[in-house]
């Protein structure tokens, strides 16, 4: 699992993010982030690193 930044152009990412939210209801904005995590595990793939993954988001304050 990676854990420094990888991202390329973090801050374009972010900006199209907030603007893929921009407008939603709070339920159409869970949604949006449930198909994201659906797509972006399916991209990752691997088990173990999905659970790792998982199992630090659930650590952080």
């Amino acid at each position: 699992m990676k854990t420094q930044l990888h991202l390329q152009d973090a801050d374009g990412f972010y900006e199209r993010l907030l603007d893929a939210h921009r407008g939603l209801t709070p339920e159409q904005s869970e949604l949006l982030n449930a198909r994201l995590i659906l797509l972006l595990a399916n991209q990752i793939g691997d088990a173990r690193t999905l659970r790792d993954c998982i199992e630090a988001a659930a650590r952080l304050p």
